[in-house]
């Protein structure tokens, strides 16, 4: 199957470090591309996140860079560099950096350099906040971004300090962001035979993930609140306490909440004026919520997942990370694999071509594993 991967034959060469562009080289090596991952001699700052380690370096370095050969260059050194500038000329369709902002023209790296010599490069550039406007010099991390774009101040629960979202959605997604520009990049290239230089950021993914919130600011002009386990447009569409745990019940229409009403045998609730509709839920949705937490509350998580199911009612379990990885759900679908036994299991690519998954791909390569491929760094 590696053959027939929709990028087989692409090379991308990914000068990176921690979350957001690794993330993205990840995916692509998954749909067949061949990556050469370039990090300094230290090695890439995700090799010593903790707290889990797999042959000597994070987990989570594992989790972002399989797949992939690894290169270690240090950039400030002119011989060295002039090997990664060869290894971009003579083989890469694509160059994807998260450099920071305004340092690659030093290194003769920025798109418009590369271009000189080879017209039909694809250039894809990582920021912090983004390549215009007067912070789009400074550095930034995933929580940065979750507390500057707004994401914090409507997670969490209300009249509580705000929280990050537990998994770097910013990072993952500006990762996401730039490989959707890069395939588009590519398509363009077949066509028209010129390059492109692909910008994205982690502010400007932030944002988008707040599409919605801002949606609703522009129309009433309220910032928002924090629902916890909830959003702000739905209800019931949230985690309630049963006798044994946590379960996320949730109704997006009234159709579906009368049924759950039938189930939890209150159907005089689907025929109050406060309730009937989304809209008086939204007004009462301290009562409601009570209403239905009062219910659940003396019967198992268990009991109530197969009644709910059985009438069709949207409802999930929240689980630990030890409970999804055993689930049989996630074992049908063969997401988390390792190419061998001695190796970690990871997730791979959450996407099938023609009912088959992209095989698994080997674990992140120790610092430099590949450098005897690209001549001698001197």
């Amino acid at each position: 199957m590696p053959g027939d991967l929709p990028l087989a034959g692409v090379v991308v060469v990914e000068l990176s470090d921690s979350a957001s562009a690794p993330f993205s080289g990840k995916i692509l090596a998954e749909l067949g591309a061949e990556v050469w991952k370039v990090e300094r001699p230290s090695g890439d700052s995700a090799r010593g996140w903790g707290p889990s380690t797999w042959k000597g370096s994070g987990a989570a370095f594992h989790a972002l860079n399989r797949g992939k050969r690894c290169l270690s260059i240090d950039i400030k050194d002119r011989d060295q560099l002039a090997v990664l500038h060869r290894l971009i000329a003579e083989r890469a369709d694509v160059f994807l950096h998260n450099l920071r902002p305004g340092s690659s023209g030093k290194y003769g790296l920025d798109a418009d350099s590369l271009r000189v010599t080879k017209p039909e490069l694809i250039c894809c550039e990582i920021g912090a906040f983004g390549h215009e406007g007067p912070m789009n010099t400074l550095p930034g991390y995933d929580p940065l971004m979750q507390a500057f774009s707004g994401i914090m101040s409507i997670t969490g629960e209300e009249g509580q300090p705000p929280v990050r979202a537990g998994v770097s959605i910013v990072d993952f997604g500006t990762g996401m962001w730039a490989v959707i520009g890069i395939l588009a990049a590519l398509h363009r290239r077949q066509a028209k035979h010129c390059g492109a230089t692909v910008n994205g950021s982690l502010l400007e993914t932030a944002l988008a993930w707040m599409s919605v919130g801002i949606a609703n600011h522009n129309a009433d002009g309220e910032p928002g609140g924090r629902h916890g386990s909830g959003v702000a447009f739905i209800v019931p569409h949230r985690a309630y306490g049963t006798a044994d745990g946590d379960l996320v019940v949730s109704c997006a229409n009234d159709a579906l909440f009368a049924r759950l009403c039938e189930v939890l045998e209150h159907p005089e609730w689907a025929a109050d004026d406060r309730f009937a509709t989304n809209a008086g839920r939204l007004e009462n949705r301290k009562e409601i919520d009570r209403l239905i937490g009062e219910c659940l509350a003396g019967r198992s998580r268990a009991h109530w997942q197969e009644r709910l199911q059985a009438h069709g009612i949207p409802v999930a379990p929240i689980q630990t990370t030890a409970e999804i990885v055993d689930h049989e759900q996630t074992r049908a679908l063969g997401i988390i694999g390792r190419p061998s036994e001695d190796e970690i299991g990871l997730v791979g690519l959450p996407l099938s071509f023609d009912g088959r998954r992209p095989p698994p791909l080997h674990a992140a390569r120790a610092v430099g594993a590949d450098n005897d491929q690209v001549g001698p760094l001197r």
